[in-house]
């Protein structure tokens, strides 16, 4: 052989190498995960199962009966799976009551009622409290205002999620702080309250609540969101008129002593390596307000399927796989700070976590907090899961519930890879800790292919984890 074609040769041998390696999968893989697909979308259970849990349950807001029924619910659904341990994790967390006064209305228009409720672990107002209203559009323009000027006075939050940002998410992201730190920050120029326009991007008469906090050493006062119509009227308001007084009543309350609660955590053992975990899971707690379909019953059954999906098709994990339904990320995150502080208490080695929490809509692949060696790695699987409509493998946030485990309190793996499900994010916010986010909101299509991609991700995690 000539030495030119000898190169030529050695040339495609090469090549062919790199492209396998670049693969990083192979045929077994694409009958797998197409089993994967067929039996979540032939024979699921996902969408019966969010069924019970939003209409024979409802809303499962952390310290209420409902959100003990829902744990006792779910662990008896995974046992019939079959898995190898089942055990509920002691959870310590706020309870805080919404109450049964909360209404906010311009007071000089008759009392003109706005929607609103208020937000997640705000006081009350002892009683109706009354104020002049001063309009900021948002925390940057807060911060140019003097003690003179909102001393005595309700701060009117009324940034808008920006609608020109196609990934929502970003937007929620850009001014989700004014629900979060509006209070505290407005109250150090001595406002008596806050109203926050909700946190999306419809225009519609849905108040969205969510959590907010406060701050040591600065006085707390009560936070409540309007609705984006609410939010354009009392806007227009001020603007033609000059001002406007608002009365707001609110009855919600922390109550004095913690509750004892739980996670739920189901594993199955890993048949090489039992000591690495891969973890996957949602929080089953919600809100108070709908039924907590999309936030996030959606995730909470799309990972009880993907034990039922490993079960049932007879995948033997390598490392031990371990779903952990999170209890209070709404109003705390003591599920996951518990976890991760358990996790490094006990020693135990992640090497993977991943979550679902944005909603039961179409997946478009994963968000990954990794290295970007690791991502690089992750994206090669492009091409298996292209078909399935996955081709999102992007450095990203991962989720709040897996997010302590890489904190530096708990950190013990530098490689630990956090991974969330990126659904579709277009309706995400229509339903988003308000009264919509109910079962009827939820495709069952959609729904179910959000489980298999789970599964999915879970079976090429656990498989070729020792490429990262």
């Amino acid at each position: 052989m000539r030495l030119k074609n000898k190169l030529v040769y050695i040339l495609c041998l090469l090549s062919l190498a790199a492209r396998a390696q670049q693969k990083s999968y192979n045929k077994s893989d694409s009958l797998l995960v197409r089993a994967i697909f067929d039996e979540a979308l032939l024979n699921g259970k996902s969408y019966s199962q969010l069924n019970y849990l939003c209409k024979a349950i409802g809303h499962r807001i952390t310290g209420s009966p409902q959100a003990e029924q829902a744990l006792q619910w779910a662990q008896s659904e995974v046992s019939s799976y079959n898995v190898d341990r089942i055990l509920m994790q002691n959870v310590q967390a706020e309870h805080w009551v919404r109450g049964d006064k909360e209404w906010v209305a311009i007071s000089e228009d008759a009392d003109l009622l706005l929607n609103a409720c208020a937000l997640g672990g705000s006081v009350s107002t002892n009683g109706p409290l009354k104020a002049e209203v001063v309009e900021v559009s948002g925390m940057e323009e807060l911060s140019r205002y003097s003690t003179d000027e909102l001393k005595g006075k309700i701060v009117f939050l009324n940034e808008p999620m920006d609608k020109s940002l196609i990934n929502t998410f970003d937007a929620y992201g850009a001014c989700v702080s004014q629900r979060y730190n509006g209070a505290a920050e407005a109250a150090k120029y001595g406002a008596v309250a806050v109203l926050v326009r909700s946190m999306t991007t419809l225009t519609d008469v849905k108040a969205h609540t969510g959590s907010m906090g406060y701050k040591e050493g600065i006085a707390r006062i009560p936070a409540a969101a309007i609705s984006t119509q609410d939010a354009d009227i009392l806007h227009s308001y001020i603007t033609d008129l000059g001002s406007a007084t608002i009365t707001m009543d609110l009855s919600c309350y922390t109550a004095a002593n913690k509750v004892n609660t739980s996670n739920l955590i189901a594993e199955i053992k890993g048949s090489e390596n039992p000591e690495n975990i891969l973890v996957f899971g949602a929080h089953i707690d919600s809100w108070d307000k709908g039924e907590g379909a999309h936030d996030d019953g959606a995730g909470v059954v799309q990972c009880m399927e993907v034990l039922r999906l490993f079960k049932e098709i007879g995948i033997l994990p390598k490392n031990t796989i371990r779903m952990v339904l999170y209890m209070n990320e709404e109003n705390g995150n003591m599920g996951g700070k518990t976890y991760a502080a358990k996790a490094k208490a006990d020693g135990e080695n992640h090497i993977c976590a991943i979550e679902s929490d944005r909603g039961g809509f179409s997946p478009r692949g994963f968000s990954i907090d990794a290295k970007d060696s690791q991502i690089v790695t992750i994206s090669r699987w492009e091409e298996l899961l292209e078909e399935y409509g996955l081709h999102y493998f992007k450095k990203g946030y991962s989720g709040v519930d897996i997010g302590p485990l890489k904190s530096k309190e708990n950190r013990v793996n530098d490689n630990l890879i956090l991974m969330g499900l990126f659904p579709d994010s277009q309706r995400y916010f229509d339903y988003h800790h308000s009264n919509d986010d109910v079962f009827e909101n939820v495709n069952q299509r959609e729904l179910e292919l959000g489980g298999a991609s789970m599964a999915t991700m879970v079976y090429l995690m656990d498989k070729y984890w020792y490429l990262f």
